[in-house]
């Protein structure tokens, strides 16, 4: 060493030091991964009526690596479950509409409890089961009947496994359930649906559970791009709209739907059960005659509504409630029927890549790494290496640090 010269500030690192460093990646790593079990406050969902997805193992490098703690299924499909064992993520499992009516016999309940969700307790963090999803949207006379008693049934199982309090169950619904929505303070169920709705209340109210709504104010865009502020509907900036009753003031569409949504629950005599958010998004492609659906509009869109989440925003109504939301979709779903943008809400291609910016950066582990990756204890070596490589310049500035400060 020459005369003069300090450790660490031109020559190799010394033995003692390359421990030091070890050890330093090892235990950053180990608080990367704790970070990414515990995860963003924004949900995700993930459909997968597509057939070129990538495998749920890769799917789940892909969620840990962009630090997403929440996922809401439309099953519970074991695969994708069995690939989150012991990573943290909570879960919202589905039972299909096509499988409602079948849960009203509290045996059928019972036994699609006992083989999709004890299984991966507590392994897998299932927190909710949604019993079918916009139920009032259709005219089903015979499954709007019997959706409550389905629950009920389901709910029954629950309690019987001794899971009350730790998984709930819900239904989500379409917001074409409101027969107005402004002002907010005026929000209504349509009559049609109050003789559902009314019961269906008491019934969260019972079991502690929530009022999951779907909301897309591009829909609202979309039907009158004339008449609705572009900026209101993306979280920009804007006079926004003031309540006349309340005089509380809308900068957002979103929030006022939300609002609205618990007027309409009060005026049925419940201010005791919370409202989420269980599907919104915007497209980032359209039919010609959906005006909006561009990659720029809904990389705003989404990136304002992160932006809000992550600062803990509540609605005027409920300010210190923070809003919960699971935004809709992971990825783009190339077999969904309907309209070109049905087939364009995914924050992702089905390669891993953006499909705008928004600033989440995720890694989808390539497929043959996937095929090969070697487990440790329930961990993925291969995502673990991707986090160490990810943060090992960092782990070097800080052992530089740390050493010169022991000099």
């Amino acid at each position: 060493m020459a005369a003069g010269e300090q450790p660490g500030t031109g020559s190799p690192p010394q033995p003692s030091t390359r421990l030091f460093l070890l050890v330093l990646a090892v235990i950053l790593t180990d608080q990367v991964l704790a970070a990414s079990a515990q995860g963003m406050s924004i949900g995700i969902n993930y459909g997968q009526i597509a057939d070129n997805l990538p495998s749920p193992t890769r799917v789940s490098g892909l969620l840990r690596s962009m630090q997403i703690s929440k996922v809401k299924l439309y099953d519970a499909d074991q695969n994708v479950l069995s690939a989150f064992l012991d990573t943290g993520v909570e879960f919202v499992v589905g039972i299909g509409n096509e499988n409602v009516s079948a849960m009203v016999d509290p045996a059928a309940a019972q036994a699609w409890v006992q083989q999709h969700v004890r299984p991966y307790l507590p392994s897998a963090r299932i927190t909710c089961i949604t019993v079918g999803n916009e139920v009032f949207k259709g005219n089903d006379t015979a499954l709007k009947a019997n959706l409550l008693p389905a629950m009920q049934s389901v709910y029954n199982a629950v309690v019987a496994l001794g899971l009350q309090g730790q998984v709930n169950v819900t239904t989500a619904h379409s917001l074409d359930i409101m027969g107005s929505s402004y002002p907010p303070s005026a929000g209504a169920f349509r009559p049609d649906a109050v003789p559902y709705i009314q019961p269906l209340l008491n019934f969260l109210s019972m079991a502690g559970s929530p009022f999951l709504i779907n909301c897309y104010p591009y829909f609202a865009y979309k039907a009158d791009p004339g008449s609705v502020p572009l900026e209101y509907v993306l979280f920009q900036p804007n006079a926004g709209v003031t309540d006349p009753n309340t005089k509380l003031n809308y900068d957002n569409m979103l929030y006022a739907q939300i609002d609205s949504v618990y007027a309409a629950m009060q005026a049925l005599g419940h201010t005791d059960v919370d409202v989420k958010i269980s599907e919104t998004g915007w497209p980032s492609r359209g039919d010609p005659d959906e005006a909006g659906a561009t990659p720029e509009y809904a990389g705003i869109y989404i990136g304002n509504l992160l932006r809000r989440i992550e600062m803990k925003q509540g609605t005027p109504l409920r300010p210190s409630s923070p809003i919960d939301v699971y935004v809709f979709a992971l990825f783009n779903e190339n077999l969904k029927p309907g309209p070109a943008s049905e087939r364009n809400y995914g924050l992702f291609y089905p390669d891993g890549t953006p499909v705008y910016d928004v600033g989440l950066r995720g890694y989808l582990p390539p497929m043959d790494e996937s095929k090969s990756a070697r487990k440790v204890g329930g961990v993925n070596c291969e995502l673990d290496r991707f986090f160490l490589l990810q943060n090992l310049q960092n782990c070097y500035k800080l052992s530089a640090a740390c050493h010169a400060s022991y000099r």
